[in-house]
């Protein structure tokens, strides 16, 4: 049982390194957002049929569009909130 627990903890801490917007108890609900928005982003810019539609839709050129969304990528949901160091 020990030995489960163990590789249980093992792949879980590989996949946070893989994937780092996998969170972990202790990510805030603005790191949270961050991640899902900058995920959403380069989804969008990884895919040329959505990233097409999404220029038509705005009226935008294809790589306007692509700049405008890896700009947006740093800081999607504005600044940081002020920590509470207690």
């Amino acid at each position: 049982m020990s030995d489960l627990r163990h590789t249980a903890n093992t792949q879980i801490a590989q996949l946070h390194a893989r994937y780092t917007g996998t969170g972990h108890a202790d990510m805030t609900k603005y790191e949270w957002f961050t991640h899902q928005h900058r995920d959403t982003y380069a989804s969008i810019v990884g895919h040329p049929t959505l990233l097409n539609y999404m220029s038509i839709a705005d009226g935008e050129a294809t790589g306007r569009m692509k700049f405008e969304l890896a700009e947006r990528m740093l800081q999607p949901c504005g600044p940081p909130p002020p920590k509470d160091d207690e």
